[in-house]
């Protein structure tokens, strides 16, 4: 019974190290998005202060890309851990459960 606990205790703590490197991983991807962003708004309303006439076509940089495809994976890490998180506590209730 002692060892099953320690393994509960470990997966829980496990999913905790993995959600929060998850949301760090979210929080850096958005910071990304929002860099690159801006970066591209300052560059076209350059192009547009410099020539008026022309029409001018830009397309985000690659990076903001990156850092969606990033969200989205960090996206599933935290799903992927929160399910780990719930399962160690369901295990840890009927851990409980039957020891009561």
């Amino acid at each position: 019974m002692g060892e099953l606990k320690m393994n509960v205790n470990s997966a829980l703590n496990a999913g905790v190290q993995g959600f929060n490197q998850a949301s760090q991983g979210v929080e850096k991807a958005a910071l990304e998005i929002n860099r690159a962003t801006t970066e591209s708004q300052t560059s076209e309303q350059q192009k547009l202060q410099a020539a008026p006439q022309e029409t001018v076509t830009t397309q985000a940089p690659a990076r903001v890309d990156e850092a969606l495809v990033n969200l989205r994976v960090e996206q599933f890490n935290a799903q992927a851990n929160t399910r780990t998180i719930q399962t160690a506590d369901e295990v840890l209730g009927t851990l409980i459960d039957v020891r009561v």
